[in-house]
């Protein structure tokens, strides 16, 4: 299965995103892609955490859900906006939501991300938890390829990286990390963490990331990358610009080393 992760370097305007976001799912249907994920406040970096208020949808309506829908449709494209705002439990706060949808244009997977974000070394600063309400239920889907087979496919977001434990129960064959690592801690970690949660979970790891520097002034790390059960990274964007990343997923070659090296059988604790 041909896989396509879309590095962007959004902006504060949802339209001016939205249109940017088309053009790149379409590069990617055209080059044969079956399933294509965005990154992380894909359709807004606001100038203020705040912003996102303003642009929240309710699950199910809203114009970018709409857009994420038709798009699908349109391409044939299986689709993972990277994050949504949506509503949450009260007026200060959104959901930060993975939303998957089928070429039918059905939304079929949403997935809340579950850890948020805090970093403070003195220059920068960020607390998610100060406009985003926590998920707590980690999610997958089964989509079928054009070749007929099955595949298992975890969701998570940007930090939850961080946190083995969430891909270790996903059991999947395919982790997405939509993303919009700081430049620090990607220039530290992110390729890391990429491969680590490979090798660990013996499944292939697919990252799309925001990469430049952005309308609000912050600059993210980019390198979105795709990386195979084995921790070899298969394809990799290092501009700091939009693009898109493509990479082969091959069954035989996940069975291949899930049976060379049976470490999911060997658990323990």
């Amino acid at each position: 299965m041909k896989i396509a992760a879309i590095q962007m370097v959004s902006k504060t305007s949802v339209d001016a995103n939205l249109r940017d976001a088309r053009a790149l799912f379409e590069e990617a249907a055209a080059a044969g892609a079956e399933l294509a994920v965005v990154p992380e406040y894909f359709c807004l970096m606001g100038r203020k955490d705040g912003d996102k208020l303003a642009v929240r949808e309710a699950f199910g309506q809203g114009p970018v859900q709409s857009f994420l829908a038709q798009t699908a449709r349109e391409t044939g494209l299986w689709i993972v906006g990277g994050t949504v705002p949506l509503v949450a439990g009260d007026e200060a706060h959104v959901r930060n939501t993975s939303l998957v949808f089928a070429p039918t244009g059905e939304c079929v997977a949403r997935y809340d991300k579950i850890h948020l974000f805090r970093f403070d070394n003195g220059r920068e600063r960020y607390d998610e938890s100060r406009v985003i309400e926590s998920g707590s239920e980690p999610r997958s889907f089964t989509m079928r390829d054009r070749a007929g087979h099955d595949w298992r496919i975890g969701l998570s977001v940007c930090y939850d990286l961080r946190f083995p434990e969430l891909y270790r129960g996903l059991g999947a064959d395919v982790l997405l990390v939509p993303s919009a690592f700081t430049f620090p801690t990607g220039k530290a970690h992110w390729e890391l963490l990429l491969r680590a949660r490979a090798v660990e979970n013996l499944a292939y790891v697919v990252a799309p990331a925001q990469g430049g520097e952005h309308e609000n002034g912050r600059r993210t790390w980019g390198h979105t990358m795709i990386v195979d059960p084995w921790g070899e990274v298969l394809a990799q964007r290092e501009e700091a610009s939009p693009g898109v990343v493509l990479a082969q997923l091959d069954a035989r070659r996940l069975a291949e080393v899930r049976t060379q090296l049976p470490a999911l059988e060997h658990r323990v604790l």
